[in-house]
């Protein structure tokens, strides 16, 4: 497979300080000529689902051969280990603590212990990964550096799983997996199995102590500082308030249940 020469970056270290700055630095130092795309830097800290919502719903979208750094890594420094990743026709790279899981969803994929050295950092610190190993690693794939080559071939990661939503002839019970930088609640119900349903049926969706009757398409379908459900463009059943923050004002939160009953 032929690499991109780009690099995505998506982790919980934020702008105020120099954490990004450096991982970039030692890749160019590396590759001169790699091009790096911010998917995110504001993911909360330490959340793990976050980062491979945001991965999952970004990292296909890239040409062939693009390598997406990610690192939130509440286990920096132990024993979990550093991985890097085949997913399709993308190179992953960062600690093995669930992220690549979510993000490969049940799909195949070859994933290989950071054991090579020659591939990391000359100066390694126990707090600071990311610089050390995943970064200068990904910039070696960038280059065209065989998987193989990173470390040895691992069975299976660490494993985490998406919830499923539970479906009946009455509705569907799901929770919400992620909110955004709105507020807009996305849950895990897939928008394609309401519409199924939404053709014959009405319905009717429980949100917290909010009961909304129908979906619409868009925000401005209902009035400002309204609640309104529709299908979000990860294709999945979404909550938001137009021109507000529905994980505020509806006092809903990551991992709430939200319901939908047909009428």
């Amino acid at each position: 497979m032929t690499p991109s020469g780009i690099i995505t970056l998506a982790t919980d270290f934020g702008y105020r300080d120099h954490y990004v700055s450096a991982m970039k630095a030692g890749m160019i130092s590396i590759h001169p000529e790699v091009r790096f795309i911010d998917v995110s830097h504001d993911i909360p800290p330490q959340d793990i689902m976050a980062a491979a919502w945001v991965t999952k719903h970004s990292a296909f979208l890239y040409p062939e051969g693009t390598v997406h750094l990610v690192v939130v890594d509440p286990g920096v420094g132990t024993s979990r280990k550093a991985v890097a990743v085949r997913i399709r026709d993308q190179f992953f790279v960062g600690p093995d603590n669930g992220i690549f899981s979510l993000v490969a969803d049940e799909e195949p994929y070859q994933a290989y212990q950071l054991g090579n050295t020659s591939f990391w950092g000359s100066d390694r610190s126990k707090t600071f990964e990311g610089r050390d190993i995943f970064a200068p690693v990904a910039a070696h794939l960038s280059k065209g550096v065989a998987l193989a080559d990173v470390g040895d071939r691992i069975k299976e990661l660490f494993v985490y799983r998406w919830a499923r939503p539970v479906a009946d002839k009455e509705g569907i019970q799901g929770w919400v997996v992620h909110i955004d930088r709105f507020g807009n609640l996305v849950t895990n119900i897939p928008g394609d199995v309401i519409q199924q349903f939404q053709n014959r049926r009405g319905v009717r969706i429980y949100v917290g102590s909010t009961i909304l009757k129908h979906l619409v398409n868009t925000f401005g379908d209902v009035k400002q500082g309204e609640a309104v459900a529709y299908i979000g463009s990860a294709g999945m059943l979404e909550v938001a308030v137009n021109g507000g923050n529905a994980e505020q004002m509806l006092g809903v939160y990551k991992g709430a249940a939200v319901s939908l009953v047909y009428t």
